[in-house]
């Protein structure tokens, strides 16, 4: 199953999370774009985060933004590499 632009928003609201403490949240305002609105109400409703709103990550949504996180870093050094690359 390809990524839906959906899983893509929550990909991009997960990887905005520090990682670094989990004493930082993120707060999405009700005036944010409705499409991170809707990413981190999904994300939500999957247990991934605290609140409909944003809050902090769960112990799932910690486990699934570190994947994110690693997969972007990943996907962009290969970018970075190739195009450094003669």
């Amino acid at each position: 199953m390809p990524y839906t632009t959906d899983l893509v928003h929550e990909l991009n609201t997960l990887i905005r999370f520090n990682l670094e403490t989990g004493l930082q949240g993120i707060k999405v305002h009700k005036d944010a774009d409705g499409k991170v609105i809707s990413a981190v109400q999904r994300l939500h409703a999957k247990g991934l985060v605290t609140q409909a709103d944003g809050g902090y990550l769960t112990s799932l949504g910690r486990e699934a933004a570190e994947y994110a996180q690693t997969m972007l870093g990943i996907l962009t050094a290969g970018v970075a590499a190739s195009v450094a690359t003669p």
